[in-house]
């Protein structure tokens, strides 16, 4: 018995004036909210929506595109990769030549710088051998004669045979007997 009421003459009843103004002003607010508030209410939840999806699918076109971008740089990153590695064999291989280029030019230039070399000391030798070659067959019997103790045979006898020696030293070739 919560509600029950103790007098009923206490009990507060509206008037039927009020009543029918109240629900008069009550059904003119239903009206205006249906006519002008809910309907702009919606457009705005129908915008959001809208931005909000729009936004989604922007954003997965932009994730999309980024992916294609990607791929395409990935690939151009191999590509850049391989021109790269192309780039340092064919560096390599003529780096390869260049030396195999530079080592037989060197060894060129050695064999005939050894060959100057070679020809040099024999003119040298040549030149040498005839500046000795007229002191060199007298000292030899001057020499030879000090050591037997008496003078040697005549001037030009003496001169033909240390030429004749020398000869054999300079032409080692067998000499027929």
């Amino acid at each position: 018995m919560l509600f029950a009421i103790e007098d009923p003459k206490k009990v507060i009843k509206p008037l039927p004036a009020e009543m029918i103004a109240g629900l008069v002003l009550f059904a003119l607010l239903c009206f205006v909210l249906m006519k002008y508030v809910f309907p702009r209410m919606e457009a705005t939840f129908e915008a959001r929506t809208d931005a909000i999806e729009g936004g989604l699918e922007r954003a997965a076109r932009a994730q999309e595109e980024a992916a294609a971008l990607l791929a395409e740089y990935r690939a151009q990153l191999a590509g850049a990769r391989r021109d790269a590695a192309a780039i340092r064999e064919e560096a390599r291989a003529e780096a390869h030549a260049r030396r195999a280029e530079i080592l037989a030019e060197t060894e060129r230039e050695r064999d005939a710088i050894i060959a100057a070399g070679r020809d040099a000391m024999a003119a040298d030798r040549r030149a040498v051998l005839a500046e000795l070659r007229p002191g060199l067959g007298a000292i030899a019997v001057e020499l030879a004669g000090r050591i037997v103790g008496e003078s040697l045979a005549e001037e030009a006898r003496e001169r033909g045979t240390v030429e004749r020696f020398l000869g054999e030293l300079d032409d080692p070739a067998p000499a027929a007997t």
